[in-house]
């Protein structure tokens, strides 16, 4: 009985050990992150966190901005990162498509965007000053070079490295040629190739390993 109770107690604390060591991780943004009009259990993080066994916490906002606010798509994440759970261990903000859209870069003006996206990496770090944080830029498009595209692009990678957090260049090294219609077609919601933002489930699935193998660089 005595070695029964033993026995007991050790797959208990096992047990207790295995529930402690979960990790949280938490993933902001736009409608990259909340996944458009198809399911989030669809989307490469939500398929990372179920991998690796973690705690999975969608923020995605469809329309949302890093540094504008907008009254059809909310609070920007420069502030909306306050309503985050405090407990997460890896933070993934995935953002930057849609400031660089219709024209917003020339009201924001990219001396307030950059600003702002700082706030977003200072108020990150204070909220989660043990977490593992990383930045993903929005894919490439027609005609990037010399466009609000590439200069939002350019200003994360600038900005969040001022910061020590990692940025990975999504638009230059993901291997998604978001420009290409024809890879749209496969690769896109909708399959007619109009849509140039949201990944299809097997879109997600040709991106999970190479946005692993960036994370993974980090935490293991």
């Amino acid at each position: 009985m005595r070695r029964f109770l033993l026995f007991i107690s050790v797959v208990l604390l096992i047990c207790l050990q295995s529930v402690a060591q979960v990790r949280k991780i938490g993933v902001i943004g736009d409608s990259y992150v909340r996944n458009h009009k198809e399911p989030i259990e669809n989307t490469w993080h939500y398929k990372f966190a179920q991998k690796h066994s973690m705690e999975y916490y969608n923020y995605g906002r469809n329309g949302n901005c890093i540094a504008l606010d907008l009254a059809r798509w909310g609070t920007g994440m420069y502030q909306r990162y306050k309503e985050m759970r405090d407990d997460l261990d890896i933070v993934l903000a995935i953002a930057g498509h849609n400031d660089a859209s219709e024209g917003r870069l020339d009201s924001i003006g990219m001396g307030t965007f950059k600003e702002r996206l700082g706030i977003l990496c200072s108020g990150l770090i204070e909220k989660y000053p043990r977490a593992q944080i990383f930045f993903f830029t929005p894919w490439t498009c027609e005609g990037f070079v010399g466009s609000d595209r590439q200069k939002v692009v350019d200003a994360m990678i600038e900005v969040c490295g001022s910061y020590g957090i990692p940025v990975f260049d999504a638009a230059r090294q993901s291997n998604i040629f978001a420009a290409s219609e024809q890879f749209r077609k496969i690769y896109f919601q909708g399959g007619k190739g109009t849509d140039t933002a949201h990944l299809n489930a097997i879109g997600h699935d040709r991106f999970l390993p190479v946005a692993e193998r960036f994370i993974l660089k980090y935490i293991e």
